[in-house]
């Protein structure tokens, strides 16, 4: 296959993740795997129904979950805004979500509201906190659903795309741990929207930059360099992260999917070695071990995210995205752009934003 473009790979990253979720629209959150299979067969291929009782009740076959819609709204607020605007997106998530929830669980455009959302709306809304005060705690990837989108607009300028990403995690999600796992992620996407290898060298790279002072995690070089107020252990300005270990993180999981030494067998299982549940240590290694392991076929990458049950979802969205810039749009199955709701109107908006990147250089 041709070495995709940069354009070919901004649409197959951002189309990867809108297509991750509405694939897992249906099984979502099964974490009883015989329940799973017993309600959609041994083998998920394409977009299915929810079931009437279950998270997304209501919707058909190819619709986007919230998180989708989420990611929708960002994409849309990057393109009209020509870059990211936390001014303009705070609106639109004040006047197009917050208008349409209760901060109940099962209510909303597309058919559940994250525990983090959840958690802002009542701040935002019933104590009328301002935006800036309304993060919590939650552990999930929310923020990096939606994130990513900035992770893609800003692929070529890691500094900036760190800063924004971080800015926007803060504004529902405020744990640390959470921001640097979120904003590592989208660094590892963003250098694969440059045409990066996802290979045991990406994190080497990630570290160039952490060491040139564009990416904000710590690290320690020489602990006798300089004195402990202006060297290395000197504190870190806000922003910055106490260690660079999720930036590490990328390289070691596609060096192991690589080995042919070290085998989970068969992949969708990676579901059970990472965890099943929501929170970000247990999403992000699974995707970055599926993203590398099917380098060349998107189609595999994704349904085994989904196959594996549990938060298959998020699992989806960020294998998606990851196999959609390493192999463009070009290697993302025709059946899955066709069934997927919106898609004529999301490759618009991709083509729109590889169009800013591109002027800007």
């Amino acid at each position: 296959m041709p070495t995709p473009t940069l354009e070919q790979r901004i649409s197959g990253a951002l189309m990867g993740t809108f297509i991750g979720d509405a694939l897992a629209l249906g099984p979502h959150w099964y974490y009883d795997l015989d329940a799973l299979r017993a309600d959609y067969g041994p083998w998920i291929t394409d977009y299915t129904t929810p079931k009437p009782e279950r998270y997304h009740g209501g919707l058909t076959a190819g619709q986007s979950s919230q998180a989708g819609w989420l990611l929708d709204l960002t994409l849309c607020s990057l393109v009209e805004c020509g870059g990211y605007d936390e001014a303009d997106f705070c609106r639109r998530v004040d006047e197009e979500l917050f208008r349409q929830i209760d901060g109940t669980p099962m209510n909303g455009p597309g058919g559940y509201t994250s525990q983090s959302m959840r958690e802002s709306w009542r701040l935002r809304v019933q104590q009328n906190k301002p935006w800036g005060q309304v993060a919590g705690y939650a552990d999930n990837t929310e923020a990096a659903e939606r994130t990513l989108a900035i992770a893609v607009r800003y692929a070529l300028h890691p500094g900036t795309l760190a800063r924004y990403v971080s800015a926007n995690t803060h504004l529902t999600q405020i744990d640390p741990t959470v921001t640097a796992m979120t904003v590592a992620f989208c660094c590892v996407l963003g250098q694969l929207v440059q045409g990066q290898a996802f290979d045991a060298d990406l994190s080497g790279k990630l570290m160039e930059l952490v060491r040139a002072g564009e990416l904000p995690f710590h690290t320690v070089t020489n602990a006798s360099e300089g004195s402990v107020a202006d060297g290395p252990e000197a504190p870190q300005q806000a922003g910055h992260f106490a260690s660079p270990d999720a930036l590490l993180t990328a390289s070691n999981i596609a060096r192991a999917a690589q080995d042919d030494t070290i085998r989970i067998e068969p992949a969708w299982k990676v579901s059970l070695v990472y965890g099943m549940p929501c929170a970000v240590y247990h999403q992000f290694p699974a995707a970055y071990f599926l993203a590398a392991r099917f380098q060349d076929d998107f189609e595999s990458a994704v349904l085994h995210a989904v196959n594996g049950g549990g938060q298959n979802q998020a699992r989806a969205m960020l294998t998606g995205a990851l196999a959609g810039a390493i192999g463009g749009i070009d290697a993302i199955p025709q059946r899955f752009i066709q069934g997927l709701e919106g898609a004529e109107k999301r490759l618009v908006l991709a083509q729109k934003l590889a169009e800013q990147i591109q002027a800007e250089g």
